[in-house]
């Protein structure tokens, strides 16, 4: 719209400025014109009365002077006709302008002394009128007296203000002919030829290279089009070429890594773009409030801890909900942008929510609903209508964006979580060629705790729409098969592992989650970062116990504080030396429940550490702020013992992360059994987070372990992760996936 303004904007000033010009000089000589015409006409007929006027003033006959004026009462456009004396005082005025006789203009003063004609335009109360004078002589050219004859001027004016009215008229209409000139011009030698290129671009983006588009234009775009068609085809073939490089090398790689996942995800997908759906973004733009500047920061999840490595691997269009406050200042017309900010590898495109869809469908229904009924941690869940239709509003709306990049022949679709129970069968409805999976990354309840929700026939359907549902664990996969078979009409198969709702058929399989091993970060920490550590919160000789959550009812910190308080009274030997570490991200703070815990964790932490006040001791330091990766890393590698202590988890990442970073193998992991990760590694020293006894004993257990055991139980969780990390799960996906599509 701005280039054609641009283009016909010029033309519409040149064509208006001449126009009014020509104008003005037109109706200038037209009232000139009329003018001329009125002066002779008052000229004509005071003179036609000139000896009547001097023989009524001779003889002072006012009768003939009433009658000589009251001949011009029915003339057309005539006021009337005023016949005065030598001295300016009236002898006879037509009736039509009577009312004019008492009054002394000051021109007829003016003409007493003069002998000569006088004509000009003048104001008479509210109106405008034409007058003329002519003086009435003797025969020794003495003043007798006058005449004054007065038109109307209206029909003057009527007149030019009717010129201005046709030629504004014919200027609108060759400014409308010349707009849609201008544009049937521009379309035709621009917009088509653009729009034809522009189709073409979005056939081969979305991978339709069966049809073939031909770009038959000539001249310089042309030209261009004609570059770009070639381009096109080099990319095709390099992505040809690629693909069949990366079934090559994947063959000759044993572990997984990210050139390997990317070769396989080259091998397996072609040219079939890998697209994510999330609720939370993996890069939030945000403005610093001291400084007022922008920055990009990671946010505190699991989701975004996993997927994102696979994503870099992949590359792709990751699609998720944009929240910073200033997040649109860095997206692109179409809402993208590359990501991460310092080396772009996949696409990010963001979707916008309004504060009353973020409330019902995130803080509502999602996180007051969804999320306690899955988490056994005897928080109430709370189900309102209104969240529910802001919930299926928010699927729909991401339906939409997800749509919108799919290309044309079977795309693959991985959704993330419980945030979009729905969408699944909301895109399968459109695209029912497309490969959907949905991985749940919480644990999934008995058929008797999901009947709680009040909608759990619109979910269960919703996600059945999905080819592939994944769980961390085979525990949630079967708590997923009885809860289809009891609450909804469908077929379950325990052999396959499938449930077949409406004859379509959905795989439920358990992909335990991983992270991609923090090898390469964990070698960058530099010991100057972990003594400034040490040194700000002195923590010299002292054996140092490590927790990293987001602020969360199921994480269990409020046990663990406990639990550290119950370990320094029932072993006093080690007070003075053990510290403990709380790293804390806060996280859904409107929420009230969050709210009353961020309060409950800062009055415990408080009351510990008075309890137990020393000069220069303190046995629980609490950090509560966001923490990107690379600032956990040193506390990870500075840590003796890490303890997760989650009172529910589908799997919980900071374990994995916390053996992935210890290298150097000094370490011991505290992990609560009721994760998912307590399946996979088995050498940790488990617990049960509501037994604060035993919780204690175990802090204790592994302050006092023997380095050869902290050694192998450490090497064997180590090899446990690097042979199932991140990668080779995004790899057993995409196989389950590749499988599914090929049956």
């Amino acid at each position: 719209m701005k280039r054609i303004l641009l283009f016909i904007l010029p033309i519409l000033i040149i064509v208006a400025a001449a126009f009014t010009i020509f104008g003005i000089f037109q109706v200038r000589f037209e009232e000139e014109k009329l003018m001329d015409d009125l002066q002779r006409k008052a000229r004509a007929v005071a003179e036609s009365v000139e000896l009547a006027a001097r023989f009524a003033i001779v003889n002072n006959d006012l009768k003939i002077a009433a009658r000589v004026v009251e001949s011009f009462q029915g003339r057309e456009r005539l006021q009337g006709c005023i016949i005065y004396d030598k001295d300016g005082q009236m002898l006879a005025i037509t009736k039509r302008i009577s009312n004019l006789q008492q009054e002394m203009r000051p021109y007829i003063k003016e003409n007493l002394s003069s002998k000569a004609p006088r004509s000009s335009l003048e104001k008479l109360k509210d109106y405008s009128v034409y007058s003329y004078i002519l003086p009435i002589l003797d025969d020794e050219n003495n003043a007798l007296g006058f005449v004054e004859v007065i038109y109307d001027t209206s029909y003057v004016f009527t007149t030019l203000t009717e010129l201005w009215r046709r030629l504004n008229t014919t200027l609108a209409i060759l400014v409308v002919f010349i707009v849609i000139t201008a544009l049937f011009i521009q379309r035709q030698i621009f917009t088509l030829p653009v729009a034809r290129l522009t189709d073409w671009f979005v056939h081969f983006q979305r991978g339709d290279i069966d049809k073939w588009h031909p770009i038959k234009e000539k001249g310089e775009l042309g030209k261009l089009a004609s570059e770009v068609e070639q381009l096109a085809l080099g990319i095709r073939v390099a992505r040809k070429t690629i693909s069949e490089d990366a079934q090559f090398r994947l063959k000759k790689e044993e572990t997984w890594t990210e050139v390997k996942l990317r070769d396989f995800v080259r091998a397996k997908l072609g040219e079939n773009a890998l697209f994510v759906v999330s609720n939370r973004e993996p890069y939030i733009h945000t403005i610093d409030e001291s400084s007022g500047a922008s920055k990009c920061v990671r946010p505190a999840s699991g989701v975004v801890t996993a997927i994102d490595p696979i994503m870099r691997a992949c590359g792709g269009i990751w699609i998720a909900q944009g929240g910073g406050n200033a997040d649109k200042k860095f997206v692109n017309t179409k809402n993208k942008l590359g990501v991460p900010p310092e080396d772009n590898r996949y696409i990010l495109k963001r979707v916008w929510l309004t504060k009353e869809e973020e409330d019902g469908y995130y803080y509502g229904f999602s996180n007051e609903g969804l999320w306690p009924l899955c988490h056994i941690t005897h928080t109430r869940p709370i189900f309102r209508e209104n969240d529910w239709q802001f919930y299926k509003s928010v699927n729909e709306k991401f339906a939409e964006s997800v749509l919108e990049e799919l290309p044309a022949k079977n795309p693959f679709v991985f959704i993330q979580d419980y945030h979009f129970t729905l969408l699944p069968k909301m895109i399968k409805q459109k695209r029912p060629d497309a490969t959907v999976a949905l991985f749940w990354h919480i644990p999934w309840p008995n058929p008797e705790v999901f009947s709680i929700c009040p909608y759990q026939e619109e979910i269960l359907d919703g996600m059945l729409g999905a080819d592939l549902i994944g769980f961390h664990i085979q525990y949630h996969c079967n708590n997923f098969l009885d809860t289809a078979n009891r609450l909804l009409e469908s077929r379950v198969d325990t052999e396959k592992f499938s449930i077949t709702r409406v004859g379509k058929e959905t795989f439920i399989r358990a992909f335990p989650i991983s992270v991609d091993g923090y090898t390469n970060a964990a070698s960058t920490i530099k010991i100057e970062q972990i003594n400034k550590i040490k040194k700000e919160f002195e923590l010299e000789n002292k054996i140092i116990a490590l927790g990293v959550d987001r602020i969360d009812y199921t994480k269990g910190i409020l046990e663990r504080i406990l639990a550290v308080d119950r370990f320094l009274e029932k072993y006093p030997q080690y007070r003075g030396k053990f510290v403990f570490i709380q790293l804390a991200a806060p996280s859904r703070t409107h929420i009230k429940r969050y709210h009353d815990l961020m309060g409950e964790i800062d009055e415990l932490i408080e009351k510990k550490n008075w309890k137990y006040l020393e000069t220069d001791w303190k046995p629980i330091i609490y950090l509560k702020r966001h923490f990107s990766p690379e600032e956990i890393l040193p506390f990870y590698k500075l840590a003796d013992i890490c303890i997760v202590s989650s009172l529910h988890d589908g799997m919980n990442l900071v374990a994995k992360e916390f053996v992935a970073s210890k290298q150097d193998l000094n370490g011991v992991l505290i992990l609560s059994k009721f994760t998912g990760a307590a399946r996979e590694l088995t050498d940790a020293l488990p617990i049960n987070p509501y037994s604060i006894e035993e919780f204690a004993d175990t802090i204790k257990l592994a302050v006092e372990m023997p380095d050869e055991e902290k050694i192998k139980r450490m090497e064997n969780m180590r090899r446990t992760i690097s042979e199932n990390n991140v990668y080779r799960w995004a790899a057993d996906i995409i196989t389950e996936l590749t499988s599914l599509k090929k049956t």
